[in-house]
């Protein structure tokens, strides 16, 4: 087992805990962006060809603030759920009409590679409008100082 690949060979049915690291590269996340690897603990459970995968994701979000511009990490902790079956084991047409649907994914018997999936869960968390904390006060609209930092002049000037 390596990254978020789980191999499938050696897996027995039932229950399996599982700790997986990757670095961000290696599920598709740009490795300026992000403070370190991507981690998963997760539960595997296999039932015949059947696998189910559920946890949690976490990795530190390198971010800049919208209000006053500065870099800062965010932690990130996101819930993680798979469903994948040996493909070849229905109709066709079944098969495409569920790798449409969000929720399932198909293997080949072999390996279970999860990257795509984390990367989109854990991109699907980050906020739209990040902020490094919440009393931020964000720029000064006339003179761009950081009034985190204090007032800025315009308001006495005034």
């Amino acid at each position: 087992m390596y990254g978020f690949k789980i191999e499938l060979a050696g897996l027995p049915q039932g229950m399996t805990p599982r700790h997986l690291e990757a670095e961000p590269r290696e599920v598709g996340l740009v490795p300026e962006e992000w403070a370190g690897g991507i981690v998963a603990d997760v539960a595997v459970e296999r039932s015949g060809e059947r696998i189910s995968v559920r946890g949690t994701l976490e990795g530190h979000a390198v971010l800049e603030c919208v209000r006053c511009l500065r870099t800062f990490e965010l932690p990130l902790r996101v819930p993680f759920e798979v469903f994948a079956e040996r493909s070849g084991t229905g109709a066709r047409h079944e098969e495409e009409a569920l790798e449409r649907d969000d929720y399932m994914t198909f293997h080949d018997g072999r390996e279970l590679d999860l990257s795509e999936d984390a990367h989109d869960a854990i991109l699907l968390e980050l906020p739209i409008a990040p902020h490094c904390r919440d009393e931020c006060r964000g720029l000064c609209s006339r003179c761009g100082a950081d009034l985190n930092e204090g007032p800025c002049g315009c308001a006495a000037a005034a």
